[in-house]
């Protein structure tokens, strides 16, 4: 009978060690481990709303009776979030809440809502490091929204498409950046 045991008991430890062994191959393929030792990590590519970081900040045009600001906050989580007001000799004329966001496949969205208006949303088009150019063929005006960063360190914001008289329309902002 004790014969028996210990025949066992080696038989469990061969089992034991063969498991072991098997465990760690099998570990091994999962996490995969550089010469150092330490785990293989694929860095994923940046998501395309970070190249418009160069976007965050306050932006600002001055002409005549009208001053227009415009805000965004750093790309964080997928979404910028902005707003925009229009004053006309001190007093708002017309104001905007907007957001850039990742929309599925990682496109960048822009949404935005006007002055209490039907929230519109366009889609990334063209994005550059410097530029995007985001498109709606449904929306009345505008159907393009552009940002391009000049190389002064202005920005250059476009709204272009087909005026309600049936004619080409465009609409240039061109801001300097201001505060910090």
């Amino acid at each position: 009978m004790l014969r028996a045991q210990r025949q066992r008991r080696d038989l469990m430890k061969g089992l034991s060690k063969f498991m072991v062994v098997i465990c760690a191959l099998a570990l091994g393929s999962f996490f995969p481990v550089t010469a150092m030792g330490a785990p293989k990590k694929k860095t994923p590519p940046p998501p395309a709303i970070a190249k418009l970081a160069w976007l965050a900040g306050s932006w600002r045009l001055e002409k005549n009776s009208q001053v227009v600001d415009e805000q965004w906050m750093v790309p964080a989580g997928g979404v910028m979030l902005g707003m925009q007001r229009t004053l006309e000799r001190g007093k708002v004329r017309e104001f905007a809440f907007l957001q850039i966001r990742e929309g599925p496949g990682g496109s960048l969205f822009f949404v935005r809502q006007v002055s209490g208006q039907k929230e519109a949303a366009f889609q990334s088009k063209t994005l550059t490091d410097t530029a995007v150019v985001f498109l709606n063929q449904l929306q009345d005006f505008p159907q393009t929204i552009s940002y391009t960063l000049q190389p002064d360190g202005s920005m250059v914001a476009a709204e272009e498409g087909t005026g309600a008289d049936g004619q080409p329309k465009r609409i240039e902002i061109a801001y300097r950046r201001i505060g910090g």
